[in-house]
Parts: structure tokens; sequence; C-alpha cells
């Protein structure tokens, strides 16, 4: 460990934070944004004007009447655009699944549920789509407000049932599982977690044991009735299944499927959730299978995973101008997984007592998920059925008994299942004990939704009315907007920081009006990287109003330029209105550098705290190249401060930490690490040591360069399988890139010699090591990934130099 204690940097100062007062604009400063003299650059009829920047409030008006003379050279051309797009073949539904071979034929399944015809039940999907105008939106929008007038509800039953296998291969028919119902449900939707625990699965998202569960599945489901089975998604061990009765399957459409990883660094699938949505007649369904964070304390980290899945987990719709659709944006969704949430101020033998008294509802209160849900923490809104079966967490594999070994763990309802929409009643929710496979016990649930169908007399009366209307005002009027806000200012942004304001947006005409936000002339985005506006277009009811979240979120990609100043927090978005005029919204702010998104050149220069540096220092820091010194410099760091810091007090205070680097941190302990390496060295970090492992995980994936640079990857491949090779090619790096990556390999060494007691091997720090030190500069196949961890496994090696 000497070379740990050889490579550290000099002692640092405590420091305070800076005012900011420097790095602020002041609020009358007019922002200088490049793209207006782009703009003025840029061709305008016959010739081309070239003007220098002026205020702010004089460019705003003049490209306003840039925009106005568009849209009127704009007009000609029109009449034609329609006629090409409408005379098009209307786009096709995607295929609906990826599942598995071997249930069913794939053209089979496609034929089950496949794009129906333009019927009054997807007349609002086809509406939406890009070759339909203003005229349609506002048919979509008013059938949509009406939508009571033309349709009915109709009882279907959901089986939902979710299961932790625990790595184990199907063993038992799962017939007493899901085939228990006196009726065959109409609906199967099938949930597992950790399907697979193998490393090869963990790294690779490849396991056998999908074909395996999914064939148990099939064969024990209701004998009664015959199923198609329309998708199913994994992420590692997190796998979904969707079963409809064959009758049902014309009626299901628009499925889609997506996954978010809640593990290590947000990214890693060994905790997060998949999830399906779909629309059933006419009613929108999302499905969410999830795995929470482990571990008794942990029910802040579980409520952490909730809402990231709730805020990450987007399915793109068919028409890519329509924006994502989230989970909370559906008629009914249906929650299943291991939840993880346990009982806590009980201990194992007053559990195992009120258990053996069937006191469930007295257990109950003591559970984390009811306590959490009681605090609008988590799940608002949703419904749990009431529990009156025991724990289904922890059991002796193979057998009823309670947890025997040497943790003996204290049982729990782990495994859940809850709802939230209209219309919904539960007929049954039980654990089912007679499958011994895992040591988890299986969940179903039997839920009766309303469904909304289609009164075809009924649409078609509300739709020709509607026409009607439309007919009436459609040229009478021109659509405008009151802006609640006219610019807006972002307050020291920092690194990995959400900040939102919100841009209230009022109807104020005498028609429905459709916005959005528009790209700038030569951007091919409507605003700056950093920047988004959710949503970024739609459509407004007369009287009506829509709120619109400007979100700032800087992260490594868009953190080097803002770190050395070449970028600022400056945008304009364009908010134009169909058949209306345009409004020019000003976004501003500062930003606050990071150590995270700067080079290990730049920080090896840097004694001083980052947010201490001056600007211009910073600057110059990002120009120079590695080879180049600061002018009248000190001697650099061997390694920056940050990372010595991070990596010291995970020396001494985690190397036996059991799952280090393998389970997630806190959001708020990151921001609270980042500020105090940004601002100033404290004695020792806060935050708990699988959050200060994060934080090194993520200051290593922020580096513009990695620290094996791009140039030297391809070498590092060809080398991977020769020891010595490989160590040379190390030796040929620059020299503040040979320290860090020397330093790493050898704090990670010694958490190898720990490994009994923190679970940790060389596969598993390769793999997560070899992704962030030799990165790819292009996309990374799973051979070159095999070969960088191949190439870092040299250096983990006990002898390695």
């Amino acid at each position: 460990m000497d070379r740990l204690n050889n490579l550290a940097p000099a002692a640092v100062k405590r420091r305070s934070v800076k005012n900011g007062q420097d790095v602020c604009k002041s609020p009358t400063q007019v922002p200088k944004f490049e793209w207006i003299n782009k703009y003025h650059k840029g061709p305008r009829g016959q010739g081309v004007v070239k003007q220098a920047l002026t205020p702010l409030s004089t460019t705003l008006n003049k490209l306003s009447q840039h925009r106005k003379t568009e849209k009127s050279s704009d007009k000609k051309g029109t009449s034609e655009k329609e006629k090409g797009s409408n005379s098009g073949t209307q786009k096709s539904r995607a295929p609906l699944s990826q599942e598995s071979q071997g249930i069913s034929s794939r053209e089979d399944r496609d034929d089950l549920v496949r794009s129906s015809s333009h019927t009054p039940s997807n007349k609002a999907q086809i509406l939406a789509m890009p070759q339909f105008g203003l005229r349609d939106n506002l048919i979509r929008c008013e059938l949509l407000k009406n939508e009571d007038l033309y349709t009915y509800l109709e009882d279907f039953s959901f089986f939902l049932g979710t299961y932790n296998v625990n790595g184990q291969p199907p063993k038992e028919s799962l017939s007493p599982w899901l085939s228990h119902t006196p009726n065959p449900p109409d609906i199967y939707c099938v949930g597992f977690q950790e399907l697979d625990l193998s490393k090869e699965a963990f790294f690779f998202n490849d396991t056998p044991k999908e074909m395996e569960w999914t064939k148990a599945v099939s064969e024990a489901l209701h004998p009664d009735a015959k199923y198609a089975l329309v998708k199913l998604v994994r992420l590692v061990g997190i796998m979904l299944i969707f079963y409809v009765k064959k009758e049902h399957a014309e009626f299901i459409s628009d499925v889609e499927a997506e996954t978010v990883g809640t593990g290590i660094m947000g990214r890693m699938g060994n905790k997060g959730a998949v999830a399906i949505r779909f629309r059933f007649h006419n009613s929108d369904i999302c499905v969410v299978n999830s795995h929470l964070a482990a571990h008794i304390e942990e029910y802040e980290r579980r409520n952490q995973d909730y809402k990231d899945i709730c805020s990450r987990l987007q399915f793109r719709p068919l028409d890519f101008t329509q924006p994502p659709l989230t989970i909370m944006k559906h008629d009914v969704i249906l929650w299943i997984g291991d939840l993880n949430y346990r009982i806590s101020d009980l201990d194992v033998d007053n559990v195992k007592e009120l258990i053996s008294k069937k006191e469930f509802e007295t257990l109950h209160s003591y559970d984390q998920l009811k306590r959490q849900i009681d605090e609008e923490a988590v799940f608002v809104g949703f419904v749990e059925g009431e529990i009156d079966f025991q724990p289904t967490y922890k059991y002796d594999t193979g057998s009823d008994m309670w947890d025997t070994s040497e943790k003996c763990r204290v049982p729990a309802w782990c495994d859940r299942i809850l709802w939230r929409g209209k219309n919904i009643k539960q007929q049954h929710y039980q654990s089912h004990m007679a499958l011994k496979t895992s040591d988890h016990k299986p969940v179903s649930s039997l839920l009766i939704a309303g469904i909304k169908r289609i009164n075809t007399e009924a649409y078609k009366k509300t739709f020709e009315e509607i026409v009607r209307n439309i007919d009436k005002m459609e040229n009478e009027c021109i659509p405008s907007v009151t802006l609640a806000k006219q610019e807006f200012h972002f307050k020291d942004v920092k690194y990995m920081q959400h900040q939102a304001e919100t841009l209230s947006l009022f109807n104020d005409g005498q028609v429905p009006c459709q916005f959005e936000f528009i790209q700038k002339p030569n951007e091919s985005t409507y605003c700056k990287p950093w920047l988004t506006a959710n949503p970024p277009k739609g459509f407004i009811a007369q009287g009506g109003s829509v709120d619109i979240e400007l979100e700032v979120f800087v992260n490594r990609s868009t953190a080097p330029d803002l770190n050395s100043g070449k970028e600022q927090i400056e945008d304009i978005l364009v908010l134009h209105l169909e058949r209306g005029k345009d409004y020019f919204i000003p976004v501003t702010g500062n930003y606050l550098p990071s150590c995270y998104g700067t080079s290990i050149h730049s920080l090896c220069h840097m004694r001083e705290p980052i947010q201490d540096m001056p600007q211009e220092t910073l600057h110059k820091l990002a120009e120079m190249s590695v080879k180049e010194n600061v002018a009248n410099a000190e001697k650099p760091l061997d390694i920056p401060k940050e990372l010595w810091m991070m990596v010291d007090h995970l020396f001494r205070n985690a190397i036996k930490q059991e799952d280090i680097f393998q389970q997630p941190g806190l959001r708020s302990e990151f921001a609270d690490i980042r500020d105090c390496l940004d601002t100033g060295m404290p004695d020792s970090l806060p935050g708990s040591n699988h959050s200060v492992a994060e934080a090194l995980l993520l200051f290593l994936d922020a580096l513009p360069e990695p620290v094996v640079p791009f140039s030297f990857y391809q070498q590092c491949l060809e080398s991977c399988s020769n020891a010595s090779q490989c160590e040379k090619t190390i030796s040929m790096l620059p020299q503040c890139h040979q320290n860090v990556f020397n330093y790493l390999a050898a704090f990670l060494r010694e958490l190898l010699k720990n490994s009994a007691v923190n679970r940790l091997d060389v596969n598993i720090l390769a793999t997560i090591f070899a992704s962030l030190l030799l990165r790819s500069p292009t996309k990374q196949d799973l051979a070159e990934k095999r070969k960088t961890q191949e190439f870092f496994q040299h250096f983990l090696t006990q002898g390695s130099t």
C-alpha cells in the first residue's frame, strides 16, 4: 500500500465557499447569445444580412420580424407539402413482441396482436401522427375531453404475479400460483426478480433462465383458456411477461416496453424496473415490475429507487414528435415486484410470534412500505389490498422454515402488488406457500378493472358535432397565449443537480392553440443540451392553461465546457404557436465549476479547490495540452487531490465494507461529497461508504479524457492477452494519467485482499473499472468490452506492478 501513500498530494487547506459574486452576472447585463449572430448572417430572401450584436430587446423584435417573413414565404408550398404528406402510406405500428422463441411463432403472435384498421377505438392515436395538423389535433383534443359521451365500462380480470426466484431454475409446476383462480383471467402480468444471479447475467445481460422460466409460466397458465404471449421484457434478473386471452388480442395495441437500472451509478441492472405499456380497447395501461434496494436500513434508498423509476422510465411513442409517456400518464398502473421494504422496530422473535398468532394487522403497522405510503414518500395515489398472509421472505430454500442461516433475517413482506386508477376492485391478494424453489414465496392478486370501450354510434355523433364546431371557428381567430413569466434565471447550477422553473401558458385567445418550441437557425435542437422543456409541444384548450417545466441538468457531456467557461448557462427558447406568433424566452444562469467533468491534467495543476480558481485560469488549463505546463506554475500534483481524497477515505473506512462498489449510495449524500471536493477538503468526506464509492465511479465516468486516453485504447485491446505488453502500454501514458491508473490499481488490489468480507473478486472489479478507465472513443461492442476487462485484470492479480 506504499504506492497509495507515496502518491498522495500535498496537504490541502480547508477552504470556505465563495460568495459567488464574481460568477453571477448582474441582472441588467445583456447576455451574449452566439446564435443571434449566426441568425443575422444567415440567408434572408435574395441577400445576406450581417449585423453586430444588438441589445436583447432589439434582437428579439428583429427575430420576431424574421419569423413572420419566413411564415409568409413558406405559405406557398404548404398545400403541396400537405398533399405529399397525406398521400404517403399510413405508418404502421411496430411489431409488438421481442419474446423468446419457442412459445409460439412470431408470425402467429403478430397476427394475434396486430395493428388494427382505422376504427373509432384507435382514432385518437391516428390523429396524433405527424401528417395530421392543427385541425386534427383540435379534433383529437375534443374527443379526449368528451370521452365519457361515447365510451362505456366493461369489466376484465387481470392476474398479477410476482416471484423472486433467487437465481434458481424452475423445479416445480407454477400451476398452484398461476392457475388457482376458478375462472381464467383475461390478462396475465407475471414478474420475476433475481432470475439469474450469475456474473454473466449481471455484466452481459445474457441468461438461459429467461427461456426456462418463460416456458414454466406458459405451461402453468389457466387450462380453461388459450393465451397469446404479447410481450416479454427483461433487465438482468428482472423479467415481466404479458399474456392475453386470444379472443382479446385484437383489442391490444400500442405495446411498448422499457427498462431502467437503479444499481450503482444509476445504470447497473441488478436493481431497477422493467415495464410494459399498452392500450386495451380505449384504456391506457402500464405494468411495472421492480426490484428495489435491499437491506433493512435502506428504506430511503428504496424510496429513491421508486422516484428514479417514475422519472426515468419513459415510453417513446410511435410518433416521435410527441413527448414521451411516463408511468403516471396512464389510466391504470399496476405495480408488482420485490420492493424489499422490511419490518422495523421489532426483533425477529417478536415478528415470528405475531406471525404465529396470525396478527397480521398489528405486524403490518411496523411495515416500512405502509409507513412510507402513510407519509406520502412513495406510491402516492396507489392502493394495496389488505395483507392477510404471512411474510413472503425469508425462508430456507426448499422448505417453509424461516431463515436459519447465521444472519437469521427478520421475516418481511418484500413481495408486493399495488395499483392506481379508477374502477378497480381486488378479488384476492395472497402468497403461495406450496412453492418452495426460492427463499421467497410468490404472491398473486386478481383485479377486476373497468376498461373503457367505444360505443360506435355515440362516437360517430360526437365526432361529427366536434367537426361542425371547429369548422365554424377555424378561420375566424388567431391563437394567442399569455406567459406568466417572460425570462428565467437559474442560480448556482451544479453538476448533476436538477433545477426547474415553471413556465405557465394561458390561452387567452378565442380558439384552442397548439404550441411547440422550435429550433433556432443553424441549430439541430430547440435548446442547449443542458436545458429541456417538458412538454416541448402541446395543446391548450380555449381558456385553458398548461405548465411547462424548464429543467436545467448538467451531466458528463455538458460539464467540461461549462467548467472551463467555454460555454455559459445562456439560451433563448423560441415558443411557436401554430397559426400564431412566436415568443422569445431568455434562459440564463450561473454554473459553479466542478471537479466532475474536469480533466486529470487540469486538476493536477490545481492546488486550490476548483471553485476558488479564477475562471480565466480554468479556461487556460482546459486549452493546454497534456505536455504543456502553466507558466510560472508549481510542480503539478501526482494525482488530482479530489481523487486522492475519495480513495483515501475508502481505504481508511471501507476496505472491508460488504458490497462496496456494488451497492449504490444516496443522491443527497453525493451532492454533499461533490460540494466538499469542489469547495475545500474537510477532514473526512460526508456520507456512507457506498455514497463515496459511487462518487468515485461517477468522477471517473465524468472525465472528458479517460484515465487511459482515447489514443491508447486500440493499443490496449491489441495487448490485452499479454501482461508485459499491458504494463508497457500503461508506462507510455502521460505521467498524471499513469499515476492515476497505478494508484487505482494498487487500491483495488488492497480491496481484493479483503474479498472474504467485502465480497469482491477480480471479475467484478475488472468489469466495473475497465468500463471507466478504458472507455471507447466510439460505441463499444461486447468483444471489446471483454478485452478491456482482460487488460485490466492483469493489474488486479497479485504480483502485478
